[in-house]
């Protein structure tokens, strides 16, 4: 009869440990990318929502000029008869100043955007 010795022989069926720091590393330089593109995404969809609100708070001033109303004392985009023309009575998400001003013959829409950026649209 003849004796066997066992096998020595380990199984190889795991990943070692450089394999797995290197996939941690891809994982958190990826998430690295995204996370700065999400913000960078935020900031301008709040941009544009800013020069938009402005546009538009032109273009209800506009209709309401042409309608008759005596706009002189408008100062604010959140104004009563701004709202009679559809202005929400608060400013969006996003806008955290509005004002309107007259100058030379010209409306003038200025308004600041959470990001910190300002814009103006002439009517």
């Amino acid at each position: 009869m003849e004796l066997r010795r066992p096998s020595t022989r380990t199984s190889n069926s795991g990943f070692t440990l450089i394999e797995v720091l290197i996939v941690v590393a891809i994982i958190g330089i990826l998430a690295a990318v995204l996370v700065a593109e999400v913000f960078n995404a935020r900031r301008r969809t709040v941009d544009s929502v800013t020069q938009t609100y402005a546009r538009q708070v032109a273009t209800w001033l506009a209709a309401a000029d042409t309608a008759g109303a005596d706009v002189t004392g408008v100062t604010t985009c959140t104004n009563n008869l701004l709202q009679t023309e559809g202005a929400p009575g608060t400013l969006p998400n996003g806008v955290t100043s509005c004002a309107i001003t007259y100058d030379n013959g010209r409306w003038r829409v200025s308004a600041a955007s959470q990001s910190g950026k300002n814009f103006s649209v002439a009517y």
